[in-house]
């Protein structure tokens, strides 16, 4: 059997379906009622988590969504984040184990920031992050709204982060 064989009949066609991200949502209460009962957990109000969260599961990214609900595009990244959304971080890998030697008292501040190459703003978030757990019951919360595609892809681009260069590079 030969290759003209095996690929007769075999077409190729140029064109995808889009068929946009699917999401399952199989609770009967709102975002903002699930997240009401862990309002202390929360570093904005229940509201404005609920709109964050809901417009980030669209694409829109951090600095849009925090926009949508009146908030900073940081304290967006923490809702996000303590409600379980990976990559958030702004640091590489290497630069959040910079960041954790820093914290366990091994390099001063200074350093760290410096060896992470981050902003005041970016190293402030990233300590937030490292020094803050998602919260199991926010998860539970968005369970449904939350795409596993959101997570995966995110995660896929931070294990390749040392890989991947920034614009400063380009200089």
């Amino acid at each position: 059997m030969g290759l003209e064989e095996i690929a007769a009949g075999i077409e190729v066609t140029t064109e995808q379906c889009d068929r946009g991200l699917a999401t399952v949502d199989d609770t009967d209460a709102e975002l903002v009622e699930r997240f009401a009962p862990h309002a202390s957990t929360l570093p904005c109000t229940p509201e404005a988590a609920a709109t964050v969260v809901e417009t980030h599961t669209t694409g829109t990214s951090v600095g849009e969504s925090a926009r949508e609900a009146g908030l900073t595009p940081m304290t967006a990244a923490k809702v996000l984040h303590r409600c379980g959304v990976a990559g958030v971080t702004p640091l590489s890998p290497m630069a959040r184990e910079i960041l954790r030697d820093w914290l366990a008292g091994e390099l001063p501040r200074s350093d760290a920031l410096a060896l992470t190459d981050a902003t005041q703003t970016e190293f402030a978030l990233a300590t937030y992050i490292e020094t803050h757990d998602a919260v199991p019951a926010l998860e539970e919360a968005v369970e449904g709204t939350l795409t596993p595609e959101t997570n995966a892809t995110v995660a896929k681009r931070d294990a390749l982060g040392e890989t991947m260069s920034d614009t400063g590079s380009l200089r």
